[in-house]
């Protein structure tokens, strides 16, 4: 990759990185083109050199994103560790995102809302590859005897579905801090799986 081409993949990063934060802030329905070229210090019409609308800008957010909680989630997969203590992990990892990446992380909750035919497979595909991570981590538990779930595609219905609804609910002034929650979350779910 050229310096040329590696200066533009870093602006190209650095502007969904503030659009993440112009999407969160202001929500997906309230955060507009403007919003964010104005937390970037630039031009609308700069703004649409690198993205052509702002469903595009949005798809490139959520990958950049979803890309990043993978390679997360995939590292921790490859440690050297029990399989409970990969769970907890990739429990408290997937919350940490959820939290921190709330508006753009619950894209994938129901991408069919909001993106077109031309993207929506493949945000479809890396939803469930995702998923895919915890099933692999769940049977490699029941492999080796750790899990003892009976049904391990319901237990990771139930632990993303549950860890997604944190985003409705959580309060950075509420009663618990976001770590708190990891771990409270992470014990219960545990206790499901053994």
């Amino acid at each position: 990759m050229s310096l040329r081409e590696r200066k533009a993949a870093k602006k190209k990063e650095d502007i969904l990185r503030s659009a993440s934060l112009v999407i969160s802030r202001n929500g997906y329905q309230n955060a507009t083109m403007e919003d964010i070229a104005a937390e970037l210090l630039m031009t609308k019409g700069s703004l649409y050199y690198y993205f052509k609308n702002k469903e595009e800008l949005l798809y490139n957010c959520h990958n950049l994103i979803l890309s990043s909680a993978m390679e997360k989630l995939e590292s921790i997969c490859s440690e050297e560790i029990s399989s409970m203590d990969k769970m907890k992990k990739v429990i408290k990892a997937h919350l940490d995102i959820a939290i921190r990446e709330k508006e753009v992380f619950n894209l994938i909750v129901k991408p069919e809302q909001l993106f077109s035919e031309e993207n929506i497979e493949e945000i479809i595909e890396k939803r469930d590859n995702y998923a895919k991570i915890f099933d692999r981590i769940i049977a490699e538990g029941v492999k080796n005897e750790e899990f003892t779930i009976s049904n391990p595609k319901m237990a990771r219905m139930i632990i993303l579905g549950a860890s997604n609804w944190v985003q409705v609910w959580y309060s950075a002034e509420g009663q618990y801090s976001k770590e708190e929650i990891e771990d409270i979350y992470a014990e219960y779910f545990l206790r499901m799986l053994v």
